[in-house]
């Protein structure tokens, strides 16, 4: 099979009929063979009636239901899990990502050899209060992960289907899967310009709170990417540097106390002493980063996947 395409989508009873017949159209155009996987991530409306209209008259497309809502990167991971193709496709069930690109998409993995391929919406149709956070997460991601990408939270995205069967995106990591990928090995990423559409039906699900937990999500995988085999790097570090501050600054307090106390000066009440209690903090502060770090350790140590390495091949 040349194409999977996952759909995750939440309350799109309108949009999906037409973004079906649209990559239908395009595959058969293309002579692709594919599939389509609808991810139904709880929808309060009759979208999964109409992906069970849609999947019986089309044996290319399958629909799942979650109970409940889980999030995007839920639906994605469980996507990937049930793709089967040779390369695998992303798109928001909106209408915005538009199915015409999928081709050039395909292309740029096939032939050209990119693990992965982010789209980038250059020219959006979004409200302001939208596309200056955006730009913002956006440098701020690249700043981080070291991956020159213009539009990490594009929707529109092709990998191999061994860069999909590798990663596990959960939480709001789907923000983050080319980082997740290049942390997984596979750093041949490349972008492509692709046509933004006006949103045709619905309402937008971007709000502040997503904003908010994007870049907290980016914090914690720059964070685990780097220290997650070793925490006690960081923590040790820190704590190390936190302990020999405020041992210097108790040092030096102690030392001068005694140099009064051996020449009958009068001296200060070390007790009263502001910079004996921030020493001593400091010290205090260090020991527990250099604890935490052990625990770590320790627990790193005892994952399930402590041992788990992407091999690419064997003779």
């Amino acid at each position: 099979m040349n194409i999977s395409v996952v759909v995750p989508l939440l309350n799109e009873e309108e949009s999906l009929p037409e973004l079906c017949a649209w990559i239908d159209k395009v595959m058969q155009a293309n002579n692709f063979t594919y599939e389509v996987l609808l991810i139904d991530d709880g929808s309060k409306d009759n979208s999964w009636e109409v992906v069970e209209k849609i999947a019986s008259e089309n044996p290319n497309i399958k629909g799942i239901k979650f109970r409940r809502n889980y999030g995007k990167s839920a639906a994605l991971n469980v996507g990937f899990a049930k793709a089967k193709a040779d390369v695998v496709i992303t798109m928001d069930a909106d209408l915005q990502d538009s199915p015409e690109e999928i081709p050039e998409l395909y292309n740029k993995i096939t032939l050209e050899g990119f693990d992965l391929v982010s789209g980038w919406k250059k020219k959006r149709h979004d409200p302001i209060t939208k596309t200056i956070p955006t730009k913002l997460f956006n440098w701020a991601a690249r700043r981080a992960s070291g991956i020159c990408l213009h539009d990490f939270n594009c929707g529109l995205k092709s990998y191999k289907n061994t860069v999909v069967k590798s990663i596990e995106v959960h939480g709001e990591m789907h923000r983050y899967i080319p980082v997740l990928a290049k942390w997984a090995g596979f750093s041949n990423i490349s972008e492509q310009v692709v046509a933004h559409q006006s949103r045709k039906y619905g309402v937008t699900k971007f709000g502040l709170e997503r904003f908010v937990n994007g870049f907290l999500d980016l914090l914690t995988i720059t964070f685990v990417s780097r220290f997650g085999k070793k925490p006690m790097h960081f923590f040790g570090i820190l704590g190390s540097l936190m302990f020999v501050l405020g041992f210097g600054l108790f040092a030096y307090i102690g030392g001068t106390k005694l140099y009064f106390m051996l020449n009958n000066l009068p001296a200060t009440n070390i007790a009263n002493m502001s910079g004996f209690y921030i020493a001593l903090t400091s010290m205090i502060i260090g020991v527990q980063l250099f604890l935490a770090g052990f625990i770590a350790e320790m627990i790193s140590r005892n994952t399930y996947d402590r041992n788990n390495y992407q091999v690419e091949k064997e003779v």
